[in-house]
């Protein structure tokens, strides 16, 4: 069981996206589960994604901060992802 960034909802792994920090300091969102770094869970949906900014959720599961552009990234990366 994970709980989300966003709502705080625990749910299976499997049920959420991942969104890491590689060894390298990059942000991306790992739908498989599987990549290497830092990870931080959320539900698939924009909303939970603006709660987890708001409140830097993510910021802190990552132990950085996270850039504006990288969270337009995201948004939109889980965009297609819904498709």
């Amino acid at each position: 069981m994970r709980q989300c960034m966003g709502c705080g909802e625990k749910k299976e792994k499997k049920d959420l996206i991942r969104i890491i920090r590689t060894p390298d300091e990059e942000i991306v969102l790992d739908v498989t589960g599987k990549k290497n770094g830092r990870g931080a869970y959320l539900c698939d949906s924009i909303s939970c994604l603006s709660k987890a900014r708001k409140k830097k959720a993510i910021d802190r599961a990552l132990n950085m901060t996270i850039p504006e552009d990288v969270y337009q990234q995201l948004e939109k990366e889980m965009m297609n992802h819904a498709d």
